[in-house]
Formats: structure tokens, sequence, C-alpha cells
């Protein structure tokens, strides 16, 4: 290798060797959750468009998700303020997640499954639909890794 292209007098050799160590197994889809925590930034409609994230068909999908590997979640809305926490999973075929909302003494309030459309270490986007009945109406809610620190 040259570090000046044009100064061939100049160069390193680049030594490998061979080595036992593995090639580290894909992340499963709970690990690529787990592995980040997520903000929410954008929303998409079936149409293609670009929904505000005020809008009050995505306002209750919007903020900042805390996943454990240990299954536990935390959320916040944008303003830091508490929004809830539970459980989660993710099927191992990373096509669903499930969260089981929880108040402060571990009694379950909901419990909401999700179709995944995206999930890689820079996305996860789920989709919810206003109407279960009618699949053709929905929002696509795309989340991106953020380093915004966990609210206490």
């Amino acid at each position: 290798m040259y570090p000046n292209e044009s100064d061939k007098s100049v160069y390193y050799d680049i030594v490998h060797t061979p080595t036992n160590h593995p090639i580290p197994a894909p992340l499963t889809p709970s690990q690529i959750l787990a592995s980040t925590p997520w903000e929410t930034t954008n929303a998409v409609n079936n149409l293609g468009e670009n929904v505000d994230l005020e809008d009050a068909n995505v306002i209750n999908f919007v903020g900042f998700a805390y996943f454990n590997i240990d299954g536990t979640f935390v959320m916040f809305n944008l303003d830091d303020s508490p929004k809830m926490q539970g459980d989660w999973t993710v099927s191992p075929d990373g096509k669903t997640r499930t969260i089981v909302a929880k108040n402060d003494a571990g009694e379950t309030l909901f419990t909401r499954v999700v179709d995944i459309t995206v999930l890689t270490k820079d996305e996860f986007t789920y989709r919810i639909y206003p109407n279960e009945a009618d699949k053709s109406v929905y929002y696509d809610i795309v989340h991106t890794p953020t380093n915004h620190a966990m609210p206490n």
C-alpha cells in the first residue's frame, strides 16, 4: 500500500495471518431492537406521503423507545414525559413486535402487536392500522437510532 500514490518510494506491507476468531453471528431481530435507543423520526401513510408526527393518527406512537435485552421496555414522549413501560418481544422471524404495557404495579394495561416492515441497525419501522378491519389504510411509524439519554 502506498500512502501517497504519487511517491512509490514509500510503501507499507500489510500482513495478514490466519486466526481462530469466529465470524460473528448475525444479530437476531430481538438483539437488533435492543441494540440502540430509538426515536420516532417519521410517519408515512399508505399513499407514501409523510405524515406530521402530531397528526391524530400517529401521535400516540411517537417518542423515544428503550428496549432492554431482558424483554422490558420504557417509552417517553418527545418532551421526555413518561409514555409507557412493560414487556416486549419480537417474533423469531422479525415480522412482528409485541408490547405488553404495564402500570407501576406490574398489571397489564394493554397488549399491542404490530407488523414490522423494516428492522435493521439503522431503522425500525412498524405498521399501524386505524381500523383493523381495513388493511388498505395504514401508517408506517419510522424510528431511527438516537443517542438521546433515557430520561429519569
